[in-house]
């Protein structure tokens, strides 16, 4: 996928939130249902969206988290735009 083309930087921040919410249904979900291989599946199959999702966004743009998967903008955080600006 290639999100310069496909997405503004609100878009692709619109699209991170989006998955970010079903990851939390799905995990929900999980949590009463653990046997349910569907959700299991479907749960991967977002999760690895939503991670190549931000990768993408700290690749083109700023670290979106102040932790975690930025580790090569370490220390940018505090110097870069506010994901919402």
């Amino acid at each position: 996928m290639n999100c310069s083309c496909e997405y503004s930087k609100e878009n692709l921040l619109k699209r991170i939130s989006e998955i970010q919410f079903v990851c939390t249904e799905l995990n929900l979900y999980m949590d009463t249902h653990p046997d349910d291989m569907a959700a299991k599946e479907d749960f991967a199959c977002y999760a690895s969206e939503l991670q190549d999702l931000i990768g993408k966004y700290e690749e083109l743009y700023d670290p979106l988290l102040g932790f975690g998967l930025s580790v090569p903008k370490a220390g940018s955080w505090v110097r870069s735009a506010w994901p919402w600006e």
